[in-house]
């Protein structure tokens, strides 16, 4: 049985969840697949600086390593990446971040790389070797030879030759989901074409695959107004792909009949294309499949009856799902989260509903009875509107605040801004419950989950429905009681720093901001961003040069008067989504009006730090902020941070 509680104020309790344990302590799987039986996927070491190294196992359940903590699996097509690699028999193929050419690697051998450099590539699907024509990749290209004029296309690699690949599909702006038909004879992938992104608009073709040649595709699904994702070939020859037509991403079939909804339901069953490669679904190739749907926020399993359309939903103790991976008929692998423990890569028996866990993210670092458990809300916003959010409780079972005292509020912004706050145990989130402060993960107006109409809030509104939305969720936590409204704090990393940004310019809602890698001037970041996202701000703001005066009303480097409360910014120096300079001047202009502000710059972090030395100061750096602003100790040895300008009254 624990002991008595101790009395202290909230933001000074001590807390086992060091910033330390934490930021050794972050590793993620992506890329779950499943070949021959045997499970494939990529996982992030701290200890490497964040490298990501290809893993496998077996039926042992014995993971090992195939990559050395040397290299880094990662692609940058899209800068975001996504399904790196492809196994071929007992050849690896792979895309080594370090130089992005296409690295090919045998059991007990060394790799060597069989791409020129200049060119990304990603989504690879493997050619079976035929009469007419050798084995080969078929692969998303970036070509990058003339920086000024990216170009991404489909492109066939033959095996085990070396070359930059030969050209398949160019007639669209982006491309990706190349997948083969069971004979190998047909390909299916996705297209779209600036300015949409691929949540907004995509089309679904289908083109016969002649040896070394792709016939012109034909158009199966998609266009203006719908999004469609991840097409998959059964067995029986049908295509399956994931569409929001219904207002929802859901499972349809395409068959000679034509297209129809496998299982329509008010649920989102896929995520905005941010990285390639995401995986919603796995055809179990006896009539069934396993799909993840997502209602209010919240996942959930359902085992597909295919031709007739029935689902029984499983009944398992976790939030989210991610990556599944057929194993064969009977079992599914996945990356799970539930609400209370790390993320973990799961195998489930569909015979009997039971979960092996296969290999844990983390050490449980609290114990169940200290985990903040996420408490959906849903609260009114402006213009009669109502948005979704995430309430983490301040909880540490070795605490006591005083009596009438109310908490910290920590106002958690996602980015993208598609993105989606999610309810899985995040030690991110519990680091600030366990040290007693309540965390609020808003889902804005323009958040997926919730299905498209509530995407397509921020149609036109970026910087607009997202703040108003934050401003409402922390005015709702004070006037609800469950957080000090003179203690607010608002924090967010790349679209979500803009939204800190904007918030902090022109409401005085919150006391104290954390902007990490946001955007300070969006005209700026349309000149200055990526491919992909280069026509990204045409639907959140408008297109240029038309809407340049909504451009300059927008930004809050246009705004600095409203500029009143502390502020922190940290940045990688070496971010090619949001570059250095959206920091470096938001930071400057602030210094120059005496506003309270910190400024961390990491070398060579990118877009989201990866280094656990980084992560580290990151955390150790906020709470020392939030403490000086807020006039609280925290129970932690914390390094020094100055902040600039900052009244010795305004800490209290």
């Amino acid at each position: 049985m624990p002991g008595p509680s101790t009395l202290a104020p909230y933001g000074c309790w001590a807390s086992p969840l060091s910033a330390e344990a934490l930021g050794g302590a972050q590793i993620g799987f992506e890329n779950l697949r499943s070949v021959d039986g045997r499970l494939y996927w990529t996982e992030n070491v701290p200890a490497a600086g964040g490298n990501l190294v290809l893993y496998n196992m077996g039926e042992d359940a014995v993971a090992a390593a195939l990559t050395p903590q040397s290299s880094n699996v990662r692609t940058r097509v899209h800068e975001y990446g996504g399904a790196p690699y492809v196994v071929v028999g007992n050849t690896v193929y792979y895309s080594e971040f370090a130089d992005q050419r296409i690295h090919a690697l045998k059991p007990g051998g060394a790799a060597s790389a069989l791409t020129p450099a200049g060119y990304r590539y990603a989504d690879c699907a493997a050619v079976p070797q035929s009469d007419s024509a050798g084995s080969a990749l078929i692969a998303v290209r970036e070509d990058h030879t003339d920086p000024a004029q990216v170009r991404n296309t489909l492109v066939r690699l033959a095996l085990p030759g070396h070359g930059r690949g030969e050209l398949l599909y160019a007639d669209s702006d982006f491309v990706a989901y190349p997948r083969l038909s069971p004979d190998g004879k047909q390909l299916a992938f996705i297209t779209w074409n600036h300015p949409h992104m691929p949540w907004d608009s995509t089309e679904l073709k289908v083109a016969r695959l002649s040896g070394e040649r792709l016939e012109p595709p034909i158009t199966i699904a998609g266009g203006a107004g719908e999004s469609v994702l991840e097409p998959q070939w059964d067995t029986d020859g049908t295509l399956y792909f994931i569409s929001d037509r219904s207002g929802y991403w859901n499972l349809h079939a395409h068959r000679t009949a034509g297209v129809h909804a496998v299982w329509p339901r008010a649920a989102e069953c896929a995520r905005p294309l941010w990285s390639l490669g995401q995986a919603n679904y796995a055809l179990l190739g006896d009539g069934r499949a396993l799909l993840r749907f997502g209602e209010r926020g919240l996942d959930r399993l359902a085992l597909l009856d295919l031709r007739l359309g029935g689902a029984q939903i499983l009944d398992l103790p976790y939030v989210e799902y991610a990556q599944l991976a057929r194993v064969d008929t009977q079992h599914v692998a996945m990356v799970a989260a539930a609400a209370d423990a790390p993320r973990a890569i799961v195998r489930v028996n569909l015979g009997n509903g039971s979960v092996q866990t296969l290999r844990r993210a983390a050490p449980a670092l609290l114990e169940p009875m200290a985990v903040s458990i996420a408490v959906p809300i849903e609260f009114p916003s402006a213009h009669g509107r109502s948005a979704h959010a995430f309430y983490y409780a301040p909880l540490n079972p070795n605490y006591r605040a005083p009596p009438g005292t109310l908490p910290p509020l920590l106002t958690r912004v996602h980015g993208g801004p598609t993105a989606q706050a999610s309810p899985a145990f995040a030690t991110a989130i519990q680091f600030w419950t366990s040290r007693g402060f309540a965390v609020l993960d808003v889902n804005y107006g323009g958040s997926s989950g919730y299905g498209r109409p509530y995407r397509l809030r921020l149609e036109g509104n970026w910087g607009v429905v997202d703040v108003e939305d934050v401003v409402a969720a922390a005015r709702y936590l004070g006037l609800t009681e469950r957080a000090d409204p003179m203690r607010t704090a608002i924090s967010g990393g790349s679209a979500g720093g803009y939204t800190v940004l904007v918030a902090l310019s022109s409401s005085a809602v919150f006391r104290a901001g954390a902007d990490y890698y946001g955007v300070s001037d969006i005209t700026a970041l349309a000149r200055d961003t990526h491919k992909f996202e280069s026509r990204y701000l045409d639907s959140l703001i408008g297109p240029l040069p038309a809407a340049q005066a909504v451009y300059d009303s927008r930004s809050p480097l246009n705004h600095l008067d409203g500029f009143k409360v502390p502020l922190i910014v940290f940045q990688g120096a070496d971010d090619p989504i949001v570059p250095p300079n959206q920091s470096a001047r938001i930071v400057e202009a602030l210094r120059q009006r005496a506003v309270p502000l910190a400024y961390l710059l990491y070398p060579g972090e990118s877009h989201g730090f990866r280094k656990p030395e980084n992560i580290i100061l990151s955390l150790q750096s906020e709470l020392s902020f939030y403490g000086q602003v807020f006039g609280f100790e925290p129970a932690d040895t914390l390094p020094a941070l100055t902040i600039e300008h900052l009244p010795p009254a305004s800490a209290h």
